[in-house]
């Protein structure tokens, strides 16, 4: 029997036609992924009118040198609740490895330690989470919903989120206006 196949450490990439409003272009990287579920934040929209400055604010937290990046629509569950998907060059004491592709820090520290100019190099900030229950991600990527790629940290870290789900096909080798968004009968 083959073991199952996880997908922490890559992006999921909504197909067209997914059926699910709120995934429309989604780029979702994967955090972690087991047997027992799987939970994903969304990169590939921002929520509109907040940035990172204004979390800060929430926290009374100076901002320092810190650029007022956007903030991603991180998924429909928890939506108040935040991550921080960083280089792996910071680690505060809640910080996890996610397959040596990224790390996924959730405390106040890494948003002190970006603000005062000692987080890590490389980050993005997002509200809310994806997640999905034991086999419940297993039974979607059987049907025509996801595509799943690799690890990329230009895409991560260098590429608009506007800009991320174009790019994440097109680095895997795929024209996303060719695709369709229904399937067909033989």
């Amino acid at each position: 029997m083959d073991a199952p196949s996880f997908l922490t450490g890559q992006f999921l990439l909504a197909m067209p036609g997914m059926g699910d409003p709120r995934f429309e272009h989604a780029v979702i990287a994967m955090c972690s992924h087991d047997e027992h579920g799987a939970l994903g934040i969304g990169l590939g929209a921002t929520v509109d009118g907040l940035g990172f400055h204004d979390l800060l604010d929430s926290f009374s937290i100076e901002h320092g040198a810190a650029p007022n990046a956007p903030v991603h629509f991180g998924g429909p569950c928890e939506p108040r609740r935040g991550f921080v998907i960083h280089s792996s060059d910071w680690d505060g004491g809640d910080t996890v490895d996610v397959a040596g592709c990224w790390s996924l820090s959730t405390t106040v520290d890494v948003l002190r330690a970006i603000a005062s100019g000692t987080g890590p190099s490389r980050w993005t900030v997002a509200l809310g989470y994806a997640g999905w229950g034991e086999g419940q991600l297993e039974g979607e990527l059987v049907r025509p919903g996801w595509l799943n790629v690799a690890c990329d940290q230009k895409l991560l870290f260098e590429t608009p989120a506007a800009e991320r789900w174009t790019r994440g096909f097109s680095a895997a080798g795929v024209d996303p206006r060719l695709l369709v968004t229904g399937s067909g009968n033989a």
